[in-house]
């Protein structure tokens, strides 16, 4: 194989005569924000990357790669030439670069929150192939895949009026869609940490505001939802999420105190921040005495009760979507349902492998304990599915709603063989979200983004 390497002085010299060029940092993203060649980007060299991105990249590209020392870049460039890339990397690694460097991540990007506030004023760009465009998106965005973006008549449907921000899993697509926009001329951004941390935004929004104050907390790329209820200016939280610090500054904005902290049951989606919230508030801690939890906290089931402020909380065990899953009922106003009773849908009984029987207890516990509350009782669930219509910026129905929900007008054996009969995808890595929740694994913090990445999928889908 020819010598792949290229000197600091040669590529100096690419960079000042506007070579086109994509320079991939393969370093640790750490070591990237510290100090990088100005122009480059952090990449990681992973099955994504190998199977979704250079195959798309024109085999005319000249790319640099850069690690430290150079042996790593050396070993994916041999690579990309397999793939019948212009691959290059840098001769000496990282160290031996003598041009500009900056600190910091690459300049062209935007973060969640901020494309959170400006969602208006952009143009969404997803670049993933069609069928995972398919699977889970965010709303407005538009599906131009990373092989079809180095199409000059594709670039026409681009407009040129508004912010373009390009979409992918983790930003490493998205960034080499940046490049190929760059070389029309069309100027873009790039997600940082792409779908994965779109799925972090936490958006509180206050429900009810009166002697009993709700607030709902919405992990809006996920669907997930959780509660910040308040009374007297004393403080609990139902299935919160991370990252959990947004409940703590919420509760400073608002003067209120968290005192307790809840988890409806073992959730599947997505990894409960219950734990690490209360340990940051000095507050209680409260699981199902229903679920087998490996962590120290107080457990907790059928008709206790809990006082808060002014305001008692019951609870309800409510199986059928797991074998301890509770609901919180709040002064006979408020249910807190979990994943058992969802605005537009139930709760899906087969995410413990025990589907006829979970189906059997949650046509139990909708009939003879939810669906017998008082018809103007709120719900507040913990997920929406896709395409649900919020009710002033929030998801919520009622009892007397909730009683008109496809097949809860069914017998009971058939509505058994409906629920089994369903098959939907389980959500991404369910089995090790469960195992983090329940306290078998350790967690990792920085996994959380990529753990959770993908759409909810605890509902039955009864379309």
């Amino acid at each position: 194989m020819d010598d792949l390497s290229i000197s600091s002085e040669e590529l100096t010299k690419n960079i000042a005569d506007h070579v086109p060029l994509l320079l991939f940092d393969l370093r640790l993203r750490d070591d990237f924000e510290e100090s990088h060649v100005e122009g480059s980007v952090h990449a990681v060299c992973d099955t994504d990357a190998k199977e979704k991105i250079m195959p798309n990249i024109p085999k005319d590209t000249k790319i640099v790669l850069i690690s430290e020392p150079d042996d790593f870049s050396k070993e994916i460039a041999e690579m990309m030439v397999s793939f019948g890339l212009d691959a290059h990397y840098l001769q000496g690694g990282f160290s031996s670069w003598s041009g500009k460097t900056v600190k910091g991540r690459t300049g062209k990007t935007i973060s969640p929150d901020a494309l959170y506030e400006n969602l208006d004023d952009v143009f969404l760009l997803d670049v993933r192939n069609a069928d995972e465009f398919s699977e889970y998106k965010i709303p407005g965005s538009v599906n131009i895949p990373l092989n079809a973006i180095f199409d000059t008549k594709t670039l026409e449907q681009i407009p040129k009026d508004k912010e373009i921000v390009t979409i992918c899993p983790h930003g490493n697509r998205a960034m080499v869609a940046n490049f190929a926009l760059e070389q029309a001329g069309i100027s873009s951004k790039t997600l940082e940490g792409g779908l994965a941390g779109w799925n972090q935004v936490l958006k509180p929004v206050t429900v009810v505001d009166g002697p009993t104050k709700v607030i709902q907390v919405q992990k809006i790329g996920k669907g997930c939802l959780s509660y910040i209820v308040v009374s007297n200016g004393d403080a609990i939280v139902i299935d919160p999420l991370y990252p959990f610090e947004k409940y703590s500054d919420v509760a400073k904005e608002h003067g209120f105190k968290i005192t307790r902290v809840f988890d409806t049951h073992q959730h599947a989606d997505h990894v409960s921040a219950a734990r690490n919230l209360a340990k940051h508030a000095n507050a209680k801690l409260y699981f199902s005495k229903y679920e087998g939890y490996e962590v120290d906290a107080n457990f907790v089931g059928d008709d206790d009760e809990i006082s808060f402020g002014n305001a008692t909380l019951k609870i309800i065990h409510t199986p059928g979507h797991t074998p301890g899953s509770l609901s919180y009922l709040v002064d006979d106003k408020f249910v807190f349902t979990g994943d058992i009773l969802f605005v537009e849908s139930i709760g899906r009984p087969d995410l413990r492998d025990q589907a006829e029987e979970f189906a059997e207890k949650l046509y139990a516990t909708l009939h003879d304990k939810l669906l017998s509350l008082s018809e103007q009782c709120l719900v507040f669930p913990t997920h929406h599915g896709e395409g649900v219509l919020d009710t002033d910026g929030a998801f919520y129905s009622t009892i007397e709603k909730s009683k008109k929900l496809p097949w809860l007008d069914l017998a009971k054996q058939e509505f058994i063989n409906k629920v089994v009969a369903i098959t939907v995808p389980r959500p991404m890595n369910y089995r090790k979200i469960i195992a983090i929740n329940k306290g078998e694994v350790p967690l990792n913090i920085t996994e959380i983004p990529d753990l959770e990445i993908g759409p909810n999928r605890c509902a039955v889908d009864s379309s």
